[in-house]
């Protein structure tokens, strides 16, 4: 009677031992996944509405870059989990150069996405701006 005892606790042991492993497996790879999405750079587009040229710019994230009159830094860029729709988020801040008044310094700040640009309107007599992609 003891030995099926011990035999029942020993499977017991590698079922868990199975389980625990199987798991940390699953969750290591989608922590893995998650920093896959999440990019170093950001293309984005700029339009002179005057001349009806687009210059494409490689921003990487975190440093600025001066367009004309713009002062264009990404802070964060992300790609979409879904392979069918494919959505670019960046987190984007759009300084105006011209503009001597602390308060309308910032043209835009915040979240810019690919595929709704008009979720947070880029708003500019001269330039616009739309996301392009995030790698």
């Amino acid at each position: 009677m003891q030995s099926k005892k011990n035999i029942k606790l020993g499977k017991i042991k590698i079922y868990s031992i199975f389980i625990i492993f199987s798991l940390f497996l699953i969750f290591s790879s989608n922590v893995d996944s998650e920093d896959d999405l999440e990019g170093s750079y950001t293309d984005i587009k700029v339009l002179d509405k005057i001349s009806s040229k687009n210059v494409l710019i490689k921003l990487k994230n975190g440093e600025e870059k001066k367009y004309k009159d713009l002062l264009i830094k990404s802070l964060k860029c992300k790609n979409s989990e879904f392979d069918d729709n494919p959505e670019i988020t960046a987190y984007i801040q759009v300084k105006d150069l011209t503009k001597k008044n602390n308060n309308e310094v910032f043209v835009f700040n915040g979240w810019m996405f690919s595929s709704s640009p008009s979720i947070a309107p880029f708003d500019h007599p001269v330039y616009d701006i739309w996301l392009v992609s995030c790698y």
